[in-house]
């Protein structure tokens, strides 16, 4: 019997839930590759201190956007979907962190990278964030600069236009440790 890739690959997209968890084993072992040959998660990751991409999109209410006209305010930078459920977990802790966001004048920047405006706007409608919010759909370039392999990225930036933290999920706590002092 073949085991082939190609195999692997039938079998995971249109096998069910057996499919599912191939495609996961698939996944990790890919990631496992990567690792082997010296390559992180944190290699796609922005450094710490480095300037973000410069990108510039129409946000959702028609105005033009560009992210460097925002330094001097402290930004978090949420890369990600509306049907992706750690995206949805991750829009739960921006929501927890409210409050602090709006206290210390956090702008959330939030692009996403694969949905439809009515999407977008369905999503934006159940937070409670009254920080200002800039939303936007990608139209490849924020993918394409950011080198996007896992979402959510959620990326915080300080008011001299530097990255502070470039990752996964953050956690309300994260969030507020990560613009810590500033």
């Amino acid at each position: 019997m073949k085991r082939g890739f190609a195999v692997i690959f039938r079998r995971a997209a249109f096998g069910g839930m057996t499919g599912f968890l191939t495609w996961r084993f698939v996944l990790l072992g890919f990631v496992f590759f990567l690792s082997q040959l010296g390559v992180s998660a944190a290699g796609w990751a922005l450094e710490v201190g480095s300037t973000p991409p410069d990108f510039q999109l129409q946000t959702l209410d028609g105005k033009s956007f560009q992210l460097s006209e925002h330094r001097g305010e402290l930004l978090i930078l949420k890369l990600g979907t509306t049907w992706c459920p750690s995206c949805r977990q991750q829009e739960m802790d921006l929501n927890e962190a409210a409050a602090f966001l709006k206290e210390n004048q956090i702008r959330l920047v939030e692009v996403f990278l694969q949905d439809t405006e009515a999407m977008a706007r369905e999503t934006l409608a159940a937070s409670r964030l009254e920080s200002p919010v800039d939303a936007m759909l990608d139209d490849g370039q924020v993918q394409k600069a950011y080198n996007i392999y896992l979402i959510p990225r959620v990326i915080l930036v300080d008011r001299e236009f530097r990255v502070l933290s470039d990752g996964a999920n953050l956690t309300a706590e994260q969030i507020k440790k990560g613009f810590g002092g500033q």
